[in-house]
Formats: C-alpha cells, structure tokens, sequence
C-alpha cells in the first residue's frame, strides 16, 4: 500500500486490501473491481441510476450552459450544457467516516 506520505488510496492499493481480507487472489480480485468500474460507468451512460444502500447511489445529473470568465484573459466564455456523474453519499457512510476519522 501507498506509504504515509501519500495519503490516496490507488485501485492497486484496494485490490491489495481486498485480496488480503477475502483470501480471493489479486487477478480475480482485480477482474472483479474493474467489472464494478465497468458496470458503473456504463449504467450511468444508459441513464441509469445506481443505489448501494449503506454506500451512496451515483447517478448523472445535467449541468446547464453557463457563462464563466477566462481568469488570463477575463474574456467571457460559453461553457455548454454537461452531463456529469454524482455520487451520493448515505447517511451511514456519513456517519461512519465522521466516527472514525483521523486526520
């Protein structure tokens, strides 16, 4: 896993974690969380939503056409209507990492 310094957890450093806790070996650990990835990425491309309950549910949300300003140039720029990915968070989730966390 990362040392302390770098405090983000990598999809390896999560394979590694699960791997280790459910005996299931690295590859088929790693086949697994890249499916859920998938999976998820492609739900939401088919405008679905996902709920895990106790985790959070991700869903995609329309962002409408704004104007913003370039901070060189203070020109003023369109930024077009978006689609983007949201996730979530439960009130459990919430409450556990609120509970448990170290800075």
């Amino acid at each position: 896993m990362n040392n302390d310094k770098n405090k983000n957890m990598t999809k390896a450093d999560i394979v590694d974690i699960i791997s280790t806790s459910t005996g299931i070996a690295k590859v088929e650990t790693e086949a697994v969380v890249k499916g859920f990835m998938d999976t998820v990425i492609e739900a939401l491309k088919n405008g679905k939503s996902i709920e895990l309950r106790g985790f959070g549910s991700f869903r995609v949300v329309k962002r409408a056409q704004r104007v913003a300003r370039n901070p060189k140039t203070n020109e003023e720029v369109i930024v077009p209507e978006q689609h983007v990915p949201v996730l979530k968070i439960s009130r459990e989730f919430k409450k556990a990492v609120a509970e448990n966390s170290t800075p």
